[in-house]
């Protein structure tokens, strides 16, 4: 395993690293193996947005034995609110769901303390007079977080933190699809097909000027989205209409220079084999570029990458799931009865859906959800 700098925290992570995401859909030991069996392929940096507890647990059972080995982002301000994920910066929510962070953790502090999720340019002006900062300078004084980060998706948003004293590395969405389309307060909305043929060309210059802002600044990048969901693995859902390899969006992210590690996601440890094959790869196994240059032209708005970030739904529906699991299916003539059994499971059903789209207007993708969740009410309830 390779291992960066992370800008000015002066942390050494790995290239690789663990996306904490979706840890609480699988079995606890299971799950806490995942982790275990990562550390022994030298991967040393794990993300924790999520504010369930089981996700939460398992990342302290799994990292407790060699604690000091592991760099942790945790965030703050992914807090709960009436058993559902609220994203906030009331102190009401967000110093309990802290404090819980650091006793699910097993630890007494966070290596890197994560302005969580700001998308918006007015709620990141919010932010800088507020007890929010205020607060997360204070768990950086008390040593609690050893260092401040930020996670958006919106580059200008980026931008902004990374002129900043304090931001010293953020969590940014990056992959071959996205950094090809021009760029707005509602990234995806502003995907527009007659830009996108010449951005093909490039990076979308506020994506290119963030780098150059980073790299000025030494601050440091970790990557999310750096697979789009796994939707890039598939020539049918990849916006460029062929499949491209794990290792060709790895290299994609950490071909750049202020980039410490791509945060991958893992269900089994197959995932984490294919992912640490980079450090091994070829040239020609790492080359993306021949493969977009040559790739069909389509649009990428409105595609769920199962982020999670549509929550809460006043139903506690989970979206993303809804949504993984119907894309699964359309790619059949025929549902699958296993994955038709896997959505029955489901505590909660597409068809309770009551269209009030307020799930739509947290999604950084442009999702049409409640579009959607007719759609699959139809394919699995009918």
């Amino acid at each position: 395993m390779n291992y960066r700098i992370l800008g000015k925290t002066n942390l050494s992570v790995s290239e690789i690293g663990f996306g904490g995401e979706w840890l609480e859909k699988h079995d606890f030991e299971k799950s806490v193996s995942l982790i275990k069996y990562a550390e022994t392929k030298g991967i040393n940096i794990i993300d924790c947005w999520m504010n369930d507890p089981k996700s939460r647990a398992i990342i302290g059972e799994g990292i407790k034995d060699n604690r000091d080995k592991w760099i942790v982002q945790g965030h703050i301000g992914s807090t709960t609110k009436d058993g559902q994920y609220y994203r906030s910066r009331e102190l009401e929510y967000v110093i309990p769901a802290f404090e819980d962070l650091l006793k699910k953790m097993q630890t007494d502090y966070i290596d890197i303390g994560m302005i969580h999720y700001v998308d918006s340019k007015e709620e990141w002006k919010q932010i800088q007079n507020s007890d929010y900062l205020k607060y997360v300078f204070e768990l950086k004084e008390k040593g609690k977080i050893k260092h401040i980060g930020i996670s958006s998706h919106n580059p200008e948003v980026a931008i902004e933190a990374a002129k900043t004293d304090y931001i010293e590395m953020m969590l940014f969405s990056m992959n071959p699809a996205f950094d090809l389309f021009p760029s707005g307060e509602n990234t995806i909305d502003n995907m527009l097909e007659d830009k996108y043929e010449y951005m093909l060309k490039g990076i979308d210059p506020l994506r290119a000027e963030l780098l150059n802002l980073c790299k000025e600044n030494n601050v440091g990048i970790t990557v999310m989205k750096g697979f789009a969901g796994g939707r890039l693995f598939d020539a049918k859902r990849s916006p460029f209409g062929v499949a491209l390899t794990p290792i060709q969006c790895i290299h994609y992210a950490l071909d750049k220079s202020q980039i410490g590690s791509i945060l991958c996601g893992y269900e089994q440890k197959v995932q984490i084999d294919q992912a640490v094959a980079y450090e091994t790869a070829t040239d020609k196994e790492k080359d993306y570029a021949s493969v977009i240059a040559n790739a069909p032209l389509h649009s990428y708005k409105g595609q769920c990458t199962y982020c999670g970030h549509c929550k809460p739904c006043p139903k506690d529906i989970d979206i993303a799931m809804v949504n993984k699991f119907y894309d699964l299916a359309t790619t059949h003539d025929d549902v699958p009865q296993s994955i038709k059994s896997h959505y029955m499971l489901l505590k909660h059903h597409a068809s309770e859906c009551i269209g009030c789209k307020s799930c739509e207007s947290r999604c950084p993708f442009g999702v049409k959800i409640a579009d959607r969740m007719k759609l699959a009410s139809n394919l699995f309830e009918k």
